[in-house]
């Protein structure tokens, strides 16, 4: 075999175990060079995605030619990038998601109280992932887009979906994140943040400011099911002005717990994320999907005529 240089993790998580006999590597493998190209790599020679994958530079080669014969990339030749035909990949998961469905009207209902543009997230490894959006009636709203995904202790949802790990686990997770600043005010230390997910465990919900972008504050709180596992959460992202932190937290947790507790006995059955979306998300500024472009640089802005 002379697909892979060295070994290296799986790409697909581990805590679905199947037969050899039935894993198809060649699929992982394919799908692990998508997802090798992002805002930084929107274009690779051979040898680039080679090194990034740890294939060897044949397969590799082999890999991105199958990509292009069947639409899913280009290339000119020395280099390749994704073309937009992949962007159905995750947004088959989009469309299908019965969760995203079930809490829309819900998180309308805040958007009808508050006038403000409200989310809902997932936790995938070290990223939230939005995955719903109710969208204010003002011209320009801020939030996430449906397919976004931002690294986890840089928006609010992250902190209160790891609160519902274990110590052990959360420690586990905090040894492999990877904690990037985007603000002064970023959080970067793991025994800081640590202590922020504790506070959030307590509390039942978390107020975040300025970890993103400097000049925008959010609020979050979990949705659990009956049996008190995490499906998500529900947030909002404002101004930091003229609004004052107590008057976030006195205006918005009320609504969000309301929210969460209406959600309880529904959220019964949950289709775990697909790694899938991150080719909706991650990909997209890779494949000239301008409303993707500053997914890693803030929050969404959005024109009403737009959304």
């Amino acid at each position: 075999m002379d697909d892979v240089a060295s070994p290296s993790p799986s790409p697909t998580p581990a805590n679905f175990p199947i037969a050899r006999a039935d894993l198809i590597e060649g699929l992982g493998k394919g799908l692990r060079l998508i997802e090798a190209f992002d805002n930084e790599h929107p274009r690779m020679t051979v040898s680039e995605a080679a090194q990034r994958t740890g294939l060897t530079r044949s397969a590799a080669r082999r890999y991105l030619l199958s990509l292009c014969h069947f639409g899913y990339a280009s290339s000119d030749g020395k280099q390749f990038w994704l073309a937009p035909r992949v962007l159905r990949l995750g947004n088959s998961f989009l469309e299908g998601s019965h969760t995203a469905r079930l809490v829309q009207p819900f998180i309308q209902r805040i958007t009808h109280a508050t006038g403000e543009t409200v989310n809902m997230s997932v936790l995938d490894s070290h990223e939230v992932v939005y995955i719903a959006r109710s969208s204010s009636q003002r011209r320009v709203s801020i939030g996430y887009q449906p397919g976004a995904r931002v690294a986890s202790h840089l928006v609010t949802p992250g902190v209160v979906m790891l609160a519902t790990l274990t110590d052990g686990a959360l420690d586990a997770w905090l040894a492999q994140h990877e904690f990037s600043a985007h603000t002064p005010a970023t959080i970067t230390d793991p025994a800081l943040f640590r202590s922020h997910v504790l506070a959030a465990r307590a509390l039942g919900y978390w107020v975040t400011e300025a970890q993103l972008d400097a000049g925008l504050r959010g609020v979050s709180v979990v949705l659990k099911d009956r049996k008190g596992e995490c499906k998500g959460a529900v947030s909002a992202t404002l101004p930091m002005q003229p609004q004052t932190r107590e008057q976030l937290i006195e205006r918005f947790v009320p609504l969000l717990q309301d929210c969460a507790l209406s959600l309880r006995p529904l959220l019964k059955r949950w289709l775990r994320l697909p790694r899938l979306t991150t080719v909706f998300a991650s990909k997209a500024a890779a494949v000239g999907q301008p409303q993707f472009a500053r997914l890693r640089r803030g929050a969404w802005t959005v024109r009403a005529h737009a959304q």
